[in-house]
């Protein structure tokens, strides 16, 4: 009766879309589990401070090694687990609001994250007779969907991370072709006594924890997987590999790929239904034994590979009778919570790693690394608004969750320490890296729609059964009874029947027997004719509310008939929309591509140019920092070139002026000289001073610049030029050699040092170095060199060099002046002439003449033979 009416047909639900920018977000949940110590007696480096905070303080080793960064840091998390915290406290407050999130049809990831030995595969499988957080979802889940859960192979999962529906035929035909296999692979047992003993403590789970308020009109089943993440690829730990021992099959590494909705699927990745705890923890303990796990240093069962376990549960709503699963995919819900074990960060210098564990540990480092600047990218996005982009793809680790990021489930971070002081480095890079993680937002998931049927349709579907079966009951009892319940009808008619009489004929005159017989069968017949007239009332009665009530149906369907006319006209033209509202998002999204292409190319433009610009004006502010740089040295040299060429003007004028007064001076000389010859008479000639043919001491010769006016020659010792009311320094050198000429510089009021000093240059204004050396003629030369003393910038004494004396000594010619020949040979003293014999050069076997700005230096010696007188 049910069967004929026509279920409505529900609304049919858009597939999921990316979250808009517009959407509520949350930052990714944090907490922290500190490990017990072991032993107990080791140094502690972690304190808990309060239910949110921990303290890190470095070991006693530590202060002397690093440079002022021994202050102790506090961490703030979500919640802080001490090492007395149950795995029950820390299910309820980590792993419970996923699991709730599943069944409502959202995504959830969690992952433990520390070093290695923090206790993390502890944290997320457990320990005999306490299970983790794994054991404790799985059995939440069944304990919640335990009443609601679908025959197998009513779902089935297509090759491209979608789901599918059958009918309950299809799905039986599927169970028998898998019964009849010789080998079922992946079958595991549903009893306890044939569990394995190695995991049956860890999921006997006394709080049988649920979730409230499950959609009961919707069929569940759950589907598991379980990968590992080993050198950067990708490993089924569930694939079943053939045995062979002459050559074994490696197993071989799985790709990801996209879905139609953009999430990330490991391809080809083994998806195994379960229907309990105990099925769906055998899994994964076979999963569990095929992981790679090595034994270091630091932990003696150390994991040497990322390790996911994906619960993938789908749902379905039932038809609008209740009986059946809505054949329609667009109604099927996938939600999916992937449990994350990853390896622990580590420093080879302490595993002493070698080989392929050296490996092992490179690749471990890089994911978690990658991972990390993930991180730190999207908190820069949302932090500085940039759209920078996200580097999932450097590893296989985050390209596979980077759709729970970008905003499409639920995420949660488990930071596992150790507080022993040789884990501090490590724990120091765990906490910064926890920190920098709740800074993270991802889009909150939003509510799965509703499917539009009429809600409580399954057990109103049991209520119907329950009284229409008491109904056939009261009126006979059930159509399609058994044998046992037929036979107990019939004995039940039977005795309500009179009983008969006995039937034995002894006597052939024996004539009561036969007429009780008659009588209790005819009394038999009526009965039988009223019950038969009775069930023919029953049976008009019950046809007649059968008619009554296929009217009533009849006329509702009509009624519904037209409303689902109607209703189907506007989803028509609903469809139509929607298909030009995608042809139009199709479009809108291409020229969204197009633009976001464009804005990269701009941007990368922009920030080319930047940088560019940027580099032109540090360009510029060097150019002008060298320029103002060579300004001020120019303008230094300028002032010291001034005042160079002031003190070079002033010495050529002085010099000058000496020269023309030494002119004035001979010129003067002459002149009296003539004077005097003119003035004098003719008869008293002079007579010319005696030649010795012996030659002469040797007179010293002194070369000056410039020449003063003859001044008197000191019988003792000769002035230098250099004296005057300054203050000099007199720089005579240790290995100086005493002369004995008569000639001997003296300058007053001086200094007298043998090595110049600052000290000395400091008090004084002028400077003298007297220099030895030999001359050509194998006499000793020795030169005056002055200068004058300026004080520099930097507070020093610099010496600028002026003037140059030279004094030296020189033998007169080996001859005297040659006597002039016989008078007979000679023309008459009356008729020679005065002025040949009687100047300078006449009167002196030596002159010296001082030139000032000459080019032969200060001054320079001029030797005068002389003149042979004319006959």
């Amino acid at each position: 009766m049910r069967s004929a009416m026509r279920p409505a047909k529900p609304t049919r639900r858009l597939p999921p879309k990316k979250p808009s920018g517009t959407s509520q977000k949350e930052p990714v949940g944090v907490y922290c589990r500190v490990r017990p110590l072991s032993p107990p007696d080791q140094e502690c480096c972690i304190e808990v401070i309060n239910e949110t905070t921990v303290q890190l303080h470095p070991p006693d080793g530590c202060k002397t090694n690093r440079n002022g960064e021994y202050k102790a840091t506090q961490y703030s998390f979500k919640e802080v687990f001490g090492t007395q915290v149950t795995q029950k406290e820390l299910f309820d407050i980590v792993s419970r609001p996923l699991v709730e999130d599943l069944i409502r049809g959202k995504n959830g990831l969690l992952f433990t994250y520390g070093v290695t030995g923090s206790g993390k595969t502890h944290t997320m499988t457990g320990s005999p007779g306490d299970g983790g957080l794994l054991p404790r979802s799985l059995s939440m889940i069944f304990n919640s969907i335990g009443d609601f859960q679908a025959k197998r192979y009513v779902f089935k999962l297509d090759e491209k991370n979608g789901m599918d529906v059958q009918n309950e035929v299809d799905a039986l035909l599927e169970r028998q072709k898998r019964e009849v296999q010789p080998q079922v692979v992946h079958r595991t047992p549903l009893s306890r006594q044939r569990m394995d003993p190695e995991f049956a403590d860890m999921i006997n789970i006394q709080e049988h924890c649920k979730v409230e308020d499950v959609d009961e009109d919707s069929v569940y089943s759950v589907f598991v997987s379980y990968i590992e993440i080993y050198n950067n690829y990708i490993y089924d730990l569930l694939e079943e590999v053939p045995l062979d021992p002459i050559k074994p099959k490696p197993p071989q590494s799985r790709i990801l790929r996209e879905d139609l909705n953009h999430n990330m699927y490991v391809a080809g990745c083994t998806e195994v239904e379960v229907k309990s705890t105990e099925e769906a923890f055998d899994v994964f303990w076979k999963g569990q034994k095929r992981r790679r796990i090595a034994n270091t240093q630091l932990n003696r069962e150390s994991s040497r590979s990322h390790s996911v376990f994906m619960i993938k549960l789908a749902q379905a709503p039932l038809d609008a009778d209740g009986d059946h699963v809505l054949q329609e995919r667009e109604q099927i819900t996938l939600s999916q919570l992937s449990l994350v074990d990853l390896a622990g960060s580590e420093r080879t210098n302490r595993t002493r790693a070698e080989g392929n564990r050296l490996r092992e540990a490179g690749n471990i480092n890089q994911s978690l690394m990658t991972l990390r600047t993930c991180i730190e990218v999207l908190r820069e996005n949302q932090l500085c608004g940039t759209n920078k982009m996200v580097p999932y793809r450097d590893s296989k680790l985050t390209h596979l969750f980077k759709n729970y990021f970008d905003g499409e489930g639920k995420v949660r971070m488990i930071v596992c320490v150790n507080p022993k002081a040789d884990d501090y480095e490590e724990s120091l890079q765990v906490m910064r890296f926890a920190e920098m993680t709740q800074e993270v937002e991802v889009a909150r998931p939003v509510d799965k729609p509703i499917c539009g049927l009429t809600p409580g349709r399954r057990y109103r579907n049991q209520a119907f059964k329950e009284e229409l079966t008491r109904r056939l009951e009261d009126r006979g009892g059930p159509l399609n009874g058994g044998d046992a319940e037929d036979q107990a009808v019939v004995e039940i008619l039977i005795q309500s029947f009179p009983p008969l009489p006995s039937c034995e004929l002894l006597d052939a005159n024996d004539d009561q027997s036969l007429p009780k017989l008659i009588e209790v069968l005819e009394k038999r017949c009526r009965i039988r004719q009223m019950m038969a007239e009775e069930f023919n009332k029953n049976v008009c009665s019950f046809r007649a509310m059968l008619q009554d009530l296929n009217g009533v149906v009849t006329a509702k369907e009509n009624i519904a008939q037209g409303r689902m006319t109607e209703k189907d006209k506007v989803i028509a033209s609903q469809k139509s929309e929607i298909d030009r509202l995608d042809k139009k998002i199709k479009t809108l999204e291409y020229k969204i591509d197009i633009l976001e292409k464009t804005t990269t190319i701009y941007e990368d433009e922009k920030r080319t140019i930047q940088q560019d610009l940027e580099n032109h004006q540090q360009k510029l502010h060097r150019q002008l920092s060298d320029k103002r740089r060579l300004e001020g040295r120019l303008q230094g040299m300028m002032n010291e070139n001034a005042m160079k060429w002031e003190k070079e003007c002033e010495r050529r004028v002085a010099a000058k002026q000496l020269e023309m007064q030494n002119k004035l001076w001979v010129k003067d000389e002459k002149l009296k000289q003539l004077k005097a010859i003119v003035t004098e008479p003719k008869g008293d000639k002079p007579e010319r001073p005696p030649r010795e043919k012996d030659r002469e001491p040797r007179v010293p010769v002194r070369s000056v610049s410039p020449a003063p006016t003859a001044p008197p020659v000191h019988p003792r010792h000769r002035r230098s030029h250099s004296a005057g009311t300054e203050r000099w320094v007199d720089h005579k050198p240790p290995s100086s050699v005493e002369t004995d000429t008569v000639m001997q510089p003296h300058v007053p009021n001086s200094i007298k040092v043998n090595v110049a000093s600052e000290k000395a240059l400091a008090k004084c204004h002028k400077y003298m170095l007297t220099h030895q050396q030999l001359a050509s003629d194998g006499e000793i030369e020795t030169k005056l060199i002055k200068g004058d003393v300026y004080k520099t910038r930097g507070g020093g004494q610099s010496v600028q060099f002026t003037d140059i004396e030279t004094l030296r000594q020189q033998s007169p010619p080996s001859g005297g002046r040659k006597r002039r020949s016989s008078p007979s040979n000679q023309p008459p003293q009356e008729e020679t002439t005065d002025a040949d014999w009687t100047d300078v050069e006449t009167r002196c076997s030596v002159a010296v003449e001082m030139r000032a700005g000459s080019n032969l230096g200060p001054g320079y010696e001029h030797h005068v033979v002389s003149k042979r007188r004319r006959p």
